[in-house]
This record gives C-alpha cells, sequence and structure tokens, in this order.
C-alpha cells in the first residue's frame, strides 16, 4: 500500500489539490519501474512530498549538492535496491524517500514548454519517484532508460514527450 505525505507551502496553489495529482503520478512512476511490485505491497510504502518556493529548494540545492541555484526536483532516495526488491516480505514500513518542488522553477519551465504548472508537475514528481526507485540520469545510457521511462508514464497520462518540447531536459 503506497502512503504519500504530502506539504505545500503558500506559493503551491492551495485551491488545487496536488493529493490527487502527487498520488496519480508516483503510482504511474512505480507501476511502470523495476518495482511494480510496490504499488500493491502488504508492507506499507511512503513517499514524502514537499511542494515549497525557490528559495528553500536553492538552500538544500546548496547543502546537499552543492549547486547554489534552485533546481525544479530534488530527490532524496532513502531505501536501497536490495531494500526495494524485498518490499514485499512483511517488516516495518519502507520509506522511499523525500520529493522536493520548487515553485517558481516549475512554473517559469512549464511557461516555457507551453505546458500547465500541473502538468509540469506530474512530469517533476514521476521523475522524481524514478530517481527514488534507483533511476538516474548521469551516464547517457541510464538517461535514456530513465527519459524513455517518464515518456512512457506521461503518454499514459496523455502528456506529450517532455524532453520534445521546447526546453532541455529536468534536475
Amino acid at each position: 500500500m503506497l502512503e504519500v505525505a504530502i506539504d505545500s507551502d503558500e506559493e503551491w496553489d492551495s485551491s488545487r489539490s496536488w493529493e490527487a495529482l502527487v498520488r496519480s503520478a508516483a503510482e504511474a512512476a512505480i507501476a511502470e519501474s523495476a518495482f511494480p511490485q510496490l504499488t500493491n505491497s502488504a508492507r506499507p510504502v511512503e513517499i514524502s512530498v514537499l511542494m515549497t518556493g525557490d528559495e528553500k529548494v536553492r538552500e538544500l540545492n546548496a547543502k546537499y549538492r552543492q549547486k547554489y541555484r534552485p533546481t525544479n526536483v530534488l530527490s532524496f532516495p532513502m531505501s536501497d535496491v536490495a531494500e526495494l526488491r524485498e518490499a514485499n516480505v512483511a517488516g516495518p514500513e519502507l520509506l522511499l524517500g523525500d520529493i522536493i518542488l520548487a515553485r517558481g522553477v516549475c512554473e517559469a519551465e512549464a511557461a516555457e514548454k507551453g505546458v500547465t504548472v500541473e502538468d509540469h508537475a506530474t512530469h517533476l514528481i514521476v521523475h522524481g519517484t524514478l530517481h527514488l526507485l534507483g533511476y538516474d540520469h548521469v551516464a547517457p545510457r541510464r538517461a535514456r532508460i530513465m527519459e524513455r521511462l517518464e515518456v512512457e508514464i506521461l503518454n499514459g497520462f496523455g502528456y506529450p514527450d517532455p524532453y520534445r518540447l521546447v526546453t532541455g531536459s529536468t534536475a
């Protein structure tokens, strides 16, 4: 069972129900990943999502990645691949990790791509969830695998390929 803990600050439109968007994006990413069993595991599986402003993301990016600018999404995995493979084994809650989105960066990128903030946030949650599951885009081959998976997941939502839109890659 997937549990999603969401915290959004005042920079994110409080009239929008982000919970449904975050849950559907995270579930879709998990279902298409190498660990689909996590979506219906008897063991509780949790993702924490913070939707905040650029300044908070800049601080975290500087502290943990030594990059002194905000970025669209940060992911902090808390489980390793061995734990993910054994998710159906009885045990305590499996914490996949934290995903943090920056409102200003997300909004600017959405405008550049000609998509809604909600659609771009969906992409960033998918992207961040895949990072929590061990996917990355450090090496070209791994980047192609991750991007292909993102495109496939987003196509399931009826969204266009985000890597063929106006701007370049995320994170």
